[in-house]
């Protein structure tokens, strides 16, 4: 099984994506164990000095200006983790929690947190053993970190609340923790802190859904390319000399997916009728514009999830001369700004996508093709409502699309006056990408339907290798009416498989 060395210097998005989805184990590199080390004494140094320093021998928050005498700060550790494990709703997913524990743990391993070495090994065994505690869907307002999600993750570490084994039984996590050899943790001062101070979950999130969005994107490039040649559109529009002149790298990237997938086909460029055709409609022509802007967004989205994976997110933190200070890095502005703006590219990738279904399904507007791509229409109503559920798909994308970091709720008696409302920016582009995953399907759908509905004329080598495969997949071609959800299910587990990409790229290699 691959092997994750968590070290001092941050860990990467693959890092995250084997821990969280592939289960990868973790180790704790001799160079992290040292820094942990040297941080803890710097702590234990000011512990026992009589000045109060925050997080170390005082409350926190709005309660920071007590001082805590020294029998009582184990204490006061124990306290904040079970107080702030306040989290209501449903569970979150497994891999949600485990990257959420995974990055908290590398956050850790910096040596800017003070948290002993011992500590840092539990985090790692438990992740090495399968356990994942129980995380609820609310309770984070995205400032002074995931509060309430990593305090359940840090609940569990002390043997407390409950947690899912690795047989995915949720049971009690001081059993779970006893089977798999592994004992609970007594925190000592600042580390109760530590352990659930930072943006860890919406940083989680947003890595998966960039990873899921990559591949989102190059099947929406396919499925516009299935659609162009069905409605027998133009391929002229994809010509790299004419994204050269606008030169976003993402617009030319998808134009020349595209274009590709479109090689050797005898469908594009044919009119109805013997009429030309000057342009096709935007949701055909300027797919490449609308698609590449969302990768264009993805590229800034990766830059800022790249800068906080390189982060030490904590407060306070300790510093390299020894200080121990104050700080706002906690607040998940920066990672909220960019979940809230992926979840608004989606929207219109949907979006546009819904529309070429549409198109599709038109009998004045898609050029010869059957109305709703029926058998015997009027007998029959083809892929009528499969467009109504697109469509139904997509209003529930423009509400998602709605940013949840423009707003703030104060907390902590006004002391914590301006949150990020990151956790729910992530929680919402979740949803997004599960939505606009469904929404590729139908249209994957509808494009092969009417492709192969072109007869005498023979699709793109790549085209027609998609329809072969979405039809062994068990994603059934033209014909009367039947149950159809069957085969948008198919459709779905097709897309989010990766297997359009895949289909493709093995007939025109590496799509961009």
């Amino acid at each position: 099984m691959h092997t994750v060395v968590v070290g001092t210097s941050g860990v990467t998005a693959s890092d995250v994506l084997a821990v969280a989805r592939d289960g990868a184990r973790i180790e704790l590199s001799a160079e992290a164990v040292a820094a942990l080390a040297a941080a803890r004494e710097i702590v234990d140094a000011l512990a026992a000095k009589p000045e109060p320093v925050y997080g170390v021998s005082t409350g926190f928050g709005a309660l920071a200006s007590r001082h805590i005498s020294p029998e009582l700060r184990a204490q006061l550790q124990r306290n904040i983790v079970r107080s702030h494990a306040a989290g209501m709703g449903p569970r979150v997913e497994r891999e949600v929690v485990r990257a959420l524990m995974f990055l908290r743990l590398k956050t850790v391993c910096s040596g800017r947190t003070g948290v002993r070495p011992e500590v840092a090994r539990t985090m790692a065994d438990a992740l090495n053993a399968g356990i994942t505690p129980v995380v609820h869907e609310y309770g984070s307002l995205g400032c002074s970190g995931d509060l309430a999600p990593l305090s359940h993750c840090a609940l569990t570490l002390m043997g407390e609340g409950d947690a899912e084994g690795p047989d995915g039984v949720v049971r009690p996590a001081g059993e779970l923790l006893a089977e798999a050899g592994i004992a609970p943790v007594e925190l000592r001062e600042k580390e109760g802190l530590a352990l659930l101070n930072g943006t860890d979950g919406m940083l989680g999130m947003l890595i998966m859904a960039l990873a899921d969005l990559e591949t989102l994107y190059k099947s929406a490039d396919v499925t516009a390319a299935l659609s162009l040649e069905a409605l027998l559109g133009t391929e002229k529009v994809l010509a790299p000399e004419l994204h050269a002149i606008r030169p976003h790298p993402g617009q030319g990237d998808s134009a020349a997916n595209m274009l590709a997938v479109l090689r050797g086909s005898a469908l594009t460029g044919h009119h109805q009728d013997g009429a030309p055709r000057v342009q096709d409609a935007y949701s055909v022509r300027c797919a490449p514009q609308v698609a590449g802007a969302g990768r264009d967004t993805m590229a800034h989205a990766r830059l800022v999830a790249e800068r906080e994976l390189a982060s030490a997110v904590d407060n306070p933190v300790v510093l390299p001369d020894g200080r121990v200070e104050s700080n706002g890095n906690f607040h998940g502005a920066p990672v909220a700004y960019v979940l809230d703006f992926l979840a608004i590219a989606a929207a219109d990738l949907g979006s546009i996508a819904e529309r070429r279904t549409d198109r599709l399904l038109d009998k004045n507007r898609s050029h010869g093709l059957p109305p709703f791509l029926a058998d015997d229409a009027g007998v029959d109503s083809g892929l009528m409502i499969a467009q109504y559920t697109q469509a139904a798909l997509v209003s529930e994308m423009k509400r998602l699309a709605v940013p949840a970091s423009a707003d703030s709720i104060p907390s902590s008696a006004m002391q914590e006056d301006h949150v990020s409302m990151g956790w729910s920016a992530a929680r919402k582009l979740r949803t997004a990408v599960d939505n606009l995953t469904r929404i590729i399907a139908v249209e994957l759908y509808a494009a092969t339907r009417a492709v192969e509905l072109r007869e005498g004329l023979a699709a793109a080598p790549a085209s027609r290798a998609v329809i072969d495969a979405v039809r062994a997949a068990g994603v059934q071609g033209p014909g009367p009416d039947r149950f159809l959800a069957p085969d948008l299910a198919a459709a779905d587990a097709f897309v989010r498989g990766g297997h359009v990409v895949e289909t493709v790229e093995k007939v025109i290699g590496p799509l961009r």
